[in-house]
C-alpha cells in the first residue's frame, strides 16, 4: 500500500522536473543543435575555400606540365609568357 504521504510528494517531484525540462534541458538542446548548424555551415565554408583552391593548383600543375612536355619552344620564352599571364 501507497503511503498517502508520497502522492503529493509525487506530485511536486513531477513538477519541478517538467520546470527543470523546461528551463535547462530545452535551452541547452536548442543551442546544441545551433552550434552543430553553425560548425556544418562552418565547415561547407572550408570545403568551398579549399575546392578553389585545389582548383588553382591543377591549372599551375597543367601549365607546369605543359611547360615540361612541349619541346617546340624555348622553356625561358614560355616561363616569361606565364609570367605576365594574371592568376585567376
Amino acid at each position: 500500500m501507497i503511503n498517502p504521504v508520497l502522492i503529493p510528494i509525487l506530485g511536486i517531484c513531477c513538477g519541478l522536473m517538467a520546470i527543470f525540462g523546461g528551463v535547462v534541458v530545452r535551452p541547452w538542446l536548442r543551442f546544441q543543435q545551433r552550434k552543430l548548424e553553425v560548425e556544418a555551415q562552418l565547415a561547407r565554408e572550408r570545403a568551398s575555400i579549399d575546392s578553389a583552391r585545389q582548383e588553382r593548383l591543377e591549372a599551375r600543375v597543367a601549365v607546369l606540365e605543359r611547360i615540361v612536355t612541349d619541346r617546340g619552344m624555348g622553356l625561358a620564352d614560355e616561363i616569361e609568357r606565364l609570367r605576365d599571364k594574371p592568376l585567376n
